[in-house]
């Protein structure tokens, strides 16, 4: 079997829900030992996400915990008992990695700050992903995405122009401001440590993530612009470039190159039209775009799609665009056996594709709360007598039964 790129990488798991374990979630794809450190309690969040096995405490049976948490091992530790950070830091020593996303100043109070961690383990990583950052005036503040993107000047971008900033249906500042912002940061911190033998601290600040994704419309904003959600190149200014309803539902046209627009427009018969590709909304060209549109079904301008290289798709929901033949060429859905769920479970595949180390899906099921914690504590060097003073005192825990 070709080995997987990241074999060797051990990754310390304190997060919960979705930023951290998306993270992590990538890394163990590739190779990386993700041990997932839950606490003594309900465990990680999303182990409750619907739907979920009623009755059922431990065994990740929540489709979305599944999706986010195949290939890692789950360790149970009361993190505030000072044995149960003794036993985390012994974990530590063999680690390259820590990954947590408390608000900043915990991992400090926990015992578990950066200088502490670098007693058991000087090239150890640890990456921090929070909503504003671990330095700054909102470091205390709670938050979920859209908060993060309203303040990063995203969600104003959103929407159609005089209306409400829309919501996206993805959580880009907690996905792509966090946990892929996380996995970058994390692997450059890994090459310094290759390197040089020194770790270091990684801060990801979902909100800084999010606003830098809008690296265009902001260059052009420090110099002056202001750059409003209907009134830019990507938001609907001009009608060569929107979503327009169709018989059936919905299609985008994203014809900005003249070529393409031309190819569209002679597509349709209407020639005529070439000229008016940056007119506005609103205008006499939008409105009859718009009726060419209602005029044919999502299925018949797929197919005008095929045949014209104009830059228009139809407008999937989600379970269709899972069905597609473009998922299932590109491997984007793939099929997990989790033990004690009634039927395979369906989920996401991999998004980066390696030709030589290509990763995989199926190495270990979602672990149940606490499930490898007896046998992560023996690597970590344990001796059974203090693994037992651990479980007697209820500062670790593992699966029940």
């Amino acid at each position: 079997m070709t080995s997987l790129p990241l074999e060797g990488v051990r990754v310390l798991d304190l997060s919960r829900l979705l930023p951290g374990p998306f993270a992590s979630l990538l890394l163990a794809d590739y190779g990386a030992d993700v041990v997932k450190v839950e606490d003594t309690g309900a465990g990680d969040y999303a182990r409750a996400v619907p739907p979920y096995a009623d009755g059922v405490e431990d065994s990740a049976k929540s489709v979305p915990f599944i999706a986010l948490n195949r290939n890692k091992r789950s360790i149970r530790l009361d993190l505030k008992a000072p044995e149960g950070r003794d036993a985390l830091l012994a974990l530590v020593r063999d680690a390259d990695v820590v990954l947590e996303s408390f608000r900043p100043g915990v991992m400090d109070r926990l015992g578990l700050g950066l200088a502490v961690l670098h007693e058991q383990n000087p090239q150890v990583v640890l990456c921090s992903i929070s909503g504003f950052g671990q330095t700054g005036p909102l470091t205390q503040r709670p938050g979920h995405d859209m908060n993060y993107l309203a303040l990063g000047g995203v969600l104003a971008l959103n929407g159609e122009r005089d209306g409400a900033p829309v919501l996206g249906g993805v959580q880009v500042a907690d996905v792509g401001g966090g946990a892929q912002m996380a996995v970058i940061g994390i692997l450059t911190a890994l090459r310094h440590a290759e390197r040089t033998g020194e770790g270091q601290a990684v801060d990801v600040s979902m909100t800084d993530g999010a606003l830098s994704w809008t690296a265009m419309d902001a260059a052009a904003a420090l110099r002056g612009a202001k750059p409003r959600r209907g009134h830019t190149l990507l938001t609907g200014e001009h009608l060569c470039y929107r979503t327009y309803a169709c018989a059936d539902g919905w299609i985008t046209i994203g014809a900005l190159e003249p070529k393409f627009w031309k190819a569209f427009c002679s597509g349709v018969g209407r020639e005529d039209l070439i000229p008016n590709q940056f007119d506005p909304p609103g205008s006499d060209a939008h409105a009859q775009v718009e009726e060419i549109a209602r005029s044919r079904t999502r299925a018949e301008w797929a197919a005008f799609g095929e045949q014209h290289d104009a830059c228009l798709e139809p407008v999937w929901e989600l379970e269709e665009a899972l069905e597609s033949d473009l998922v299932r060429e590109r491997e984007m859905v793939v099929t997990l056996d989790q033990p004690g769920a009634t039927e395979p479970v369906r989920a996401l595949g991999l998004p980066i594709k390696l030709s030589a180390t290509p990763g995989d899906v199926h190495r270990l099921p979602a672990p149940g709360l606490g499930e490898h914690t007896e046998e992560l504590l023996r690597e970590a060097g344990l001796d059974d007598e203090r693994i037992a003073s651990l479980f007697a005192s209820g500062v670790a825990g593992k699966l029940p039964g």
